[in-house]
């Protein structure tokens, strides 16, 4: 293994991890209404728990309210007990066929505590970055103690991985960041 491949390799996990964190982000709840809150939501569809999405049609209605079309016609109660019974705190309303859930308004006590929930998780993208710039740091280590590099090559390897694991510590403070307005706006 190569430098230029330690360095591709940690580039492309710490890629990964700020997706990972991106979509954590997402599962945080804010006073708008999103199709993808519903995601973890799962139902029993002929005996076997299976995600909404594979049930029922999900979309907006307008931006506090998403609207739930069951497939198929006895489908309806069972999905408005799973959303009931899920830990998002919604109270889906049957109007016929369609379920319509309303978001609630959050307080502002609500609100400390999810950017509290953001800014735990981005704290724990960071700490998963370094983790990553450790483990490419011990293999340029390595590879000096090797021989396979000379000493100015491993520390420009590092040299590197500091400012490759800057930049994505900068990228997640900055989605926190983001994150963080969102939920605090009223």
């Amino acid at each position: 293994m190569s430098i230029a491949d330690i360095r591709k390799t940690a580039e492309q996990k710490m890629g990964r991890t700020i997706e990972a964190f991106k979509q954590e982000l997402q599962k945080v709840r804010t006073g708008r209404a999103h199709p993808g809150l519903l995601d973890q939501v799962h139902v029993e569809y002929y005996g076997s728990m299976v995600p909404l999405s594979q049930v029922a049609n999900v979309s907006l209605l307008d931006a506090r309210t998403i609207s739930v079309q069951p497939w198929e016609k006895g489908m309806g109660p069972k999905i408005e007990k799973a959303i009931r019974e899920s830990d998002l705190g919604l109270n889906p309303a049957a109007q016929g066929d369609l379920l319509r859930v309303p978001m609630p308004a959050l307080t502002e006590e609500r609100r400390k505590e999810l950017t509290k929930v953001v800014r735990h998780a981005g704290e724990d993208a960071k700490v998963a970055v370094r983790n990553l710039r450790r483990d490419a740091n011990e293999h340029a280590k390595k590879l000096l103690k090797d021989k396979a590099i000379t000493e100015d090559e491993e520390r420009r390897s590092l040299d590197e991985m500091q400012k490759l694991t800057d930049r994505t510590v900068a990228e997640i403070d900055k989605l926190v960041a983001a994150k963080e307005a969102e939920i605090l706006a009223v």
